[in-house]
């Protein structure tokens, strides 16, 4: 497969991007890229597919090229999350076999996901799993859960926060220390981790931070994939990628001018809760971020993992070849496989062992 990817792309920060991808029958015979004189590029790249993945990601990515992708309300989207969630949720347990059961903590909704053998030496350890969805539904909740419960041996509360635009910040981070704060009544915070993709990643942050403005005991490790910290810009990696890389809509984003998104609210987009990467960093958990090549969120996680080693934190950052954002919820690949053994192991060896 070749794609023939023609865009205006923000160089060094600068103006608008648009991205258009599609097959081509005919390869050009050379690449070009013309500039204005405000730093914006007029790119024509021609991309092979990667003989660097796996044959399963490379049918995937070849899959994604006919995906017919149009705009959806937010009622359609939700429809659509919550079928495709009910789903993929299903083949997670199939291979990973896990317990799960329905309950409520602090007032919030919950999942408590428990291996079916849990160690002697994990039973005083858990989890926090905070799933994406934009913050406007829940793409990710048991997906991310249960294979994460299942590979390391512990225990994962998956808690279901508000969403927006009916709950914009801070409601979801409210809801997230509500649990925290009573888990720490069973739990010791050095054996206490948060972790999430995309919305959640971003959520594990801003969680993080509002723990530490409120004194209480941070956690032991963040688990931060695929995540922005940073309301008040575009990243680069937003003006190139769409939510599934190469193809699909792109919406342009005026870089002097923060993306429309309903999470905000009212709420200044540099508030240090709301974009962690304008927060004090010092004395963070240990974190790992994991995002990919073709990740539309791809800088926006080496961005925060800079500046968590500029505050002298540790962190790791993973990032994978040539998959777009959020690859670890398609289970067909080897990829995935790799990615959530190295998440769980991370988790093991950062959470403190019971006694």
């Amino acid at each position: 497969m070749t794609i023939l990817n023609t865009c205006r792309v923000a160089c060094v920060g600068l103006a608008l991007c648009g991205l258009a991808a599609a097959q081509s029958n005919s390869t050009p015979s050379a690449d070009s890229a013309t500039f204005d004189a405000d730093g914006t590029a007029h790119l024509t790249r021609v991309v092979p597919m990667p003989s660097t993945v796996s044959p399963e990601a490379q049918k995937w990515l070849a899959s994604l090229t006919t995906k017919k992708s149009q705009p959806q309300t937010l009622a359609e989207r939700r429809i659509a999350t919550d079928a495709w969630r009910k789903w993929d949720s299903a083949e997670a347990r199939k291979l990973y076999p896990v317990n799960v059961e329905e309950t409520s903590i602090a007032g919030v909704r919950t999942d408590i996901i428990t291996p079916l053998v849990t160690p002697e030496v994990n039973r005083g350890r858990v989890l926090i799993n905070l799933h994406g969805g934009g913050f406007v539904s829940d793409s990710g909740s048991l997906i991310e859960g249960i294979p994460i419960a299942n590979l390391a041996k512990i225990k994962v509360v998956s808690v279901y926060y508000r969403l927006a635009p009916e709950n914009p910040f801070p409601a979801a981070v409210d809801d997230v220390v509500a649990v925290y704060r009573e888990l720490l009544k069973t739990y010791k915070p050095q054996a206490v981790g948060i972790f999430g993709t995309s919305a959640g990643g971003i959520l594990t942050c801003e969680v993080t931070i509002r723990l530490k403005k409120l004194g209480l005991p941070l956690p032991a490790a963040l688990g931060i994939f695929s995540a922005l910290t940073d309301f008040s810009r575009p990243s680069d990696s937003r003006q190139i990628f769409a939510l599934d890389g190469l193809p699909g809509q792109l919406q342009p984003s005026d870089p002097k001018r923060p993306p429309d998104d309903p999470y905000p609210g009212a709420t200044d987009r540099k508030d240090p809760v709301l974009s962690p990467l304008f927060a004090d960093l010092r004395e963070m958990p240990p974190s790992l971020l994991v995002t990919s090549t073709r990740d539309l969120l791809l800088s926006d996680t080496a961005l925060f993992h800079r500046a968590l080693l500029a505050a002298g934190n540790d962190a790791q950052l993973v990032v994978f070849e040539a998959l777009p954002h959020a690859f670890w919820y398609h289970f067909q690949l080897p990829e995935t496989k790799e990615c959530l053994e190295l998440m769980a192991k991370f988790f093991d060896q950062k959470l403190a062992r019971t006694k």
